[in-house]
């Protein structure tokens, strides 16, 4: 027989795990939304579903929102996480990784006017009398993990989003970059790349800000109030995060592929992490940064660049404007010291099957109301609900595995995975991250293809709060016009994925019309979460209620709910999307041995589901367990034994993180990067690779 086991696990990682963030807003549909109606719930379901308690929820999340957890800090919160998986059924545990990190020590801010008057800039969020949290004593300086410890003094440039194709849009513009300090917006690639590519152009420092055209329609500048007075972003809002270069690899800068332990041996960090300072400001200190800029270089709007202006009132000029200087310190202290990522297991009755689920623990705040901790309660919470139906009688064929880490770099996932990559390659069906579990009204959804039409299947069990009897796949629907999207990285699922197993990210998401949620910010409080975010607790009820049957039905379907001919036409449609690209090159590339390939898997995908529909048809025990190790098996074949060049972390060869974008995908990445860059004799050879890659998953399914 086989063993399913559910594994549970809260991750205590460490860099910015969550990657739908820089998602753009969707306008929502001015159409009447279509309303599906319920399926009904069978008896197990309705155990799960009934087991959410809105007041619990928000028990769970003023626990984890008063308290300080910084990454390799507040170990009680791990331990209590666990105690709690614990009670309903769980067999828990902590297990204990040593990892580098940096902590904030000093930093320092000041703008230099060409008339020697000097500005200098606070670098705090507002205390709030309303929000009790933003004025605790151990709240979190503004800083980015991983930053380098430094001084800098030097004329500066507004470099929009930070994209290579802005620095190069700069040099062509003729702008002196080297030597300067760089000013970037937050959105567009992950924070970590806009400061890379800033050193890379010969700047010696980088400043972050986030701008309120990001924020959708909930803004100052269209009548709304800031909080906490409204639902506006607060001006004085800073994103902290990670600054290491998530495209390259992520997990500990200091043990890259291997578990960090105690006596582990320590690499060279260097290629991962900046050469330069940098600091997080909030829009209100960056307006005085901008307007000192305005009439000097290039405005913004001829730089021609997408994203380039926001919504301030400055003209986003590029500078440098003579004699306007920074002087900037950042002084970090480097340690390496314990995380704890929180285990929980329920084993199943096939122990070379197992569901994991996970979710982060740790936040850059006090807060964390909205990352990680909506899903840290919903997790709490979906511990219960599998404990009443385990209370039944009810025994799951997976085994189910509940983890939580994370913060500063994936750094909790990432290393558990690499302590225990044998038996996950031998075992793991699938892995389920929540991580911004509620953050807005908007349900967002990205998997690896087999698991969408489960995915989208189990929406329709689950009503959603916003509209009566609408279901979460009616909603989901009008916000994604039906599109799962593909996985790229900045969450727990990207080790997950690039060791072949497949994945899932959910969360309900900031809209257009959505209060602000203040990212890594104070403001993502208890407080914020009661009175914008989700008050009363009901979509945090209905995504867990959600997460519950989806992995339910992964743990305990006798064939493993996988549809094939769905990955088949994603395929398809990346195929021709990179047709697309190399056409846009101007040069030509064969690609005629990838497309052979997906026809091949193509083929062997529909024979694996005949084979699937013959074994539930004669209910053959023995051909029951063949399809699910196929099904099990198959993304193992995607993954590349080398890795990507120059990012050896990242093996699948379908999907990864853009290298200059390390939160959204590229589609058969060793291809597509290679034409973008015109290096045509590398995209040949792995035309090659990837070919091969789809040949062995197909040669996985074939029967």
């Amino acid at each position: 027989m086989h063993t399913f086991v559910f594994l549970w696990l809260v991750y205590a990682s460490l860099i910015n795990s969550c990657a739908r963030e820089h998602a753009s807003h969707r306008p929502r549909s001015l159409v009447k939304r279509q309303t599906t109606q319920r399926v009904p719930l069978t008896v197990d379901e309705i155990v799960l579903f009934d087991s959410f308690d809105t007041k619990a929820l928000g028990e769970w999340s003023y626990y984890y929102t008063h308290g300080a957890h910084l990454a390799g800090t507040n170990r009680t919160m791990a331990q209590w996480t666990a105690d709690r998986w614990s009670e309903n059924g769980f067999q828990a545990r902590l297990d204990q990784y040593v990892t580098y990190l940096n902590y904030p020590v000093s930093h320092s801010l000041t703008l230099t006017y060409p008339n020697s008057s000097v500005y200098s800039l606070s670098l705090e969020e507002a205390v709030l009398v309303e929000d009790e949290t933003t004025s605790y004593p151990d709240r979190i300086l503004t800083f980015n993990g991983y930053s380098f410890t430094g001084n800098a003094t030097a004329e500066y440039i507004y470099v929009g989003r930070g994209q290579v194709v802005d620095f190069e849009a700069l040099v062509a513009l003729g702008i002196p970059l080297e030597g300067r300090i760089a000013l970037a917006k937050y959105g567009g690639p992950f924070r970590g790349l806009k400061v890379k590519n800033a050193a890379l152009y010969g700047m010696v420092g980088c400043i972050l800000f986030t701008d309120p055209g990001d924020d959708g329609n909930i803004t100052e500048a269209k009548g709304y109030a800031p909080y906490p007075e409204g639902p506006a972003r607060n001006p004085t809002s800073v994103q902290r995060g990670s600054v290491q270069f998530l495209s390259t690899y992520p997990g500990d800068p200091t043990t890259p592929g291997y578990p960090s332990k105690e006596d582990s041996p320590r690499a060279d960090k260097s290629p991962v992490v900046p050469s330069i300072p940098s600091l997080p400001i909030s829009y209100s200190e960056a307006i005085p940064l901008l307007r000192a800029l305005d009439g000097f270089g290039t405005p913004g709007d001829q730089v021609n660049r997408t994203n380039w202006v926001g919504a301030l009132n400055v003209t986003y000029s590029t500078g440098p404007a003579p004699g306007a200087v920074l002087s900037m310190s950042n002084i970090m202290s480097d340690t390496i010291t314990p995380i704890w990522d929180a285990v929980g297991i329920i084993n199943g009755t096939a122990q070379d099957e197992v569901v994991v689920i996970g979710n982060h623990r740790d936040a850059w705040i006090v807060g964390g109301a909205a990352d990680p901790n909506s899903g840290s309660a919903i997790m709490v919470e979906l511990s219960k609900a599998f404990g009443k139906l385990l209370s039944t009688g009810w025994k799951p064929r997976r085994t189910i595995i509940g983890s939580a880490s994370k913060e500063y770099g994936l750094v909790g996932s990432t290393e558990w995975v690499e302590e225990y990559v044998n038996w996950l390659t031998e075992s793991a069906v699938v892995y389920l991250n929540i991580d911004v579990g509620v953050s807005g009204k908007s349900p967002s959804l990205s998997a690896t293809p087999e698991l969408n039409t489960i995915a989208t299947d189990i929406m329709k069990k689950v009503l959603w709060p916003t509209i009566p009897n609408e279901t979460l796949y009616d909603a989901w629907l009008a916000e994604n016009d039906g599109e799962v999207e593909v996985l790229g990285s900045g969450s727990d699922f990207t080790s997950f994925l690039h060791k072949g197993i497949s994945s899932l990210d959910v969360g309900s998401d900031q809209g257009v019309d959505d209060p602000v949620y203040h990212y890594h910010s104070n403001y993502d409080s208890y407080h914020w979460m009661t009175t914008y975010g989700d008050p009363g607790f009901h979509y945090h009820a209905a995504m867990g209620q959600y997460l519950s049957l989806l992995a339910y039905h992964l743990a305990n379907d006798e064939i493993i709910p996988f549809d094939l001919p769905v990955y088949s036409t994603a395929l398809h449609s990346y195929y021709d999307d990179l047709q697309k690209t190399i056409h846009s090159s101007g040069q030509s590339l064969d690609t005629s041995e990838l497309s052979a390939a997906i026809i091949q898997f193509e083929s062997s995908a529909n024979e694996a589901m005949a084979l699937k529909n013959q074994a539930i048809s004669s209910n053959d025990a023995t051909l029951k367990t063949v399809v699910n190790r196929k099904f099990r098996d198959f993304q193992r074949g995607f993954t590349s034994a080398g890795g990507l060049p120059d990012r050896e972390f990242y093996k699948h060869v379908v999907n990864a993180p853009g290298i200059d974008t390390g939160y959204a995908p590229t589609t058969f990445p060793g291809i597509t990067e290679a034409v973008e860059a015109g290096n045509f004799t590398r995209a040949a050879e792995w035309v090659g690779r990837t070919s091969l890659g789809i040949r062995r998953a197909a040669e996985i399914l074939k029967t």
